[in-house]
């Protein structure tokens, strides 16, 4: 029992010695150990065996983040991040507005614009049919929420969390950013993945996107009491407002410059202020 018991103590000291470097050994090495079958296939990402690999793999931001604060904080901080997913009284009645209109918004801005600029004559085809057919709208809900409920516990909730006791809110997000993008960067290659979607990323212009969507995640969770289910939310309606805006393949590219925008707008707001009181 007391070897066992310096053997953790030893890892949870390890942990808060590294706390930039311990999530991603485990969030990255967990789903690259089981995406590299799959990435050395020839058959779609949706078939067995290959999807069995993928959706092990997928949930490596919830291990990664039970797992580690399990081992840093005990039950204790297990119950902080339960709190934080479920608490929908700890964000602002304004803020839930904007968690849900925000990417509706945004994107009809971005896609008026780019036909002002010439870019696209049809930058969307709004699926409005979705709305009268109960069951692919209750399927694009579940995938909308269920994969971000896995990747913002860990990600944001325990990572972000972390990172922010050690560094300042924007490189936290930057860093946040770019382990979440080197996690998304696999499925460009997961064979059919994107086959049945309107969405078909390229890695030049998505992964700068994703840090841009970090650095606004870590706004949305700093102004909502540090809520696991604000940016669980702002995730997941981002995710369903593509799908059914159904943007344009040629709007992605034009999309990353005002994604920029935007984000360089949360590193000023973020120079200029402190974290709020936890």
């Amino acid at each position: 029992m007391t070897e066992r018991t310096d053997r953790t103590g030893k890892l949870r000291a390890w942990v808060h010695r590294h706390p930039v470097l311990a999530f991603p050994l485990i969030y990255l090495g967990w789903a690259y150990l089981f995406w590299t079958p799959v990435l050395l296939s020839d058959s779609s990402v949706w078939a067995f065996p290959n999807l069995l690999w993928f959706l092990l793999g997928g949930t490596s931001p919830v291990v990664a983040g039970l797992l580690l604060a399990a081992i840093s904080g005990g039950r204790g901080q297990l119950r902080d991040l339960g709190r934080r997913l479920v608490d929908w009284r700890r964000i602002p009645a304004i803020w839930w507005l904007g968690l849900l209109v925000f990417w509706l918004v945004f994107d009809l801005a971005k896609a008026g614009i780019a036909v002002l600029m010439g870019i696209t004559n049809t930058p969307l085809d709004p699926d409005w049919g979705l709305f009268f057919n109960p069951g692919p709208l209750l399927f694009l809900l579940l995938l909308s929420f269920v994969f971000p409920a896995i990747e913002e516990v860990g990600l944001r909730g325990y990572y972000l969390e972390t990172l922010q006791q050690h560094l300042s809110p924007v490189l936290s997000g930057v860093i946040n950013g770019l382990v979440w993008a080197a996690w998304h960067a696999p499925f460009v290659w997961f064979p059919g993945y994107y086959a049945n979607t309107t969405f078909n990323p390229e890695l030049y212009w998505w992964l700068p996107m994703i840090v841009c969507h970090t650095l606004m995640i870590m706004h949305v969770y700093n102004r909502t009491g540090r809520s696991i289910l604000a940016v669980l939310v702002f995730h997941a309606m981002m995710n369903f407002t593509g799908e059914w805006l159904r943007i344009s393949p040629d709007m992605y590219p034009f999309m990353l410059a005002g994604n920029v925008i935007l984000a360089a707008l949360v590193v000023l707001v973020w120079q200029k202020r402190s974290l709020p009181a936890r």
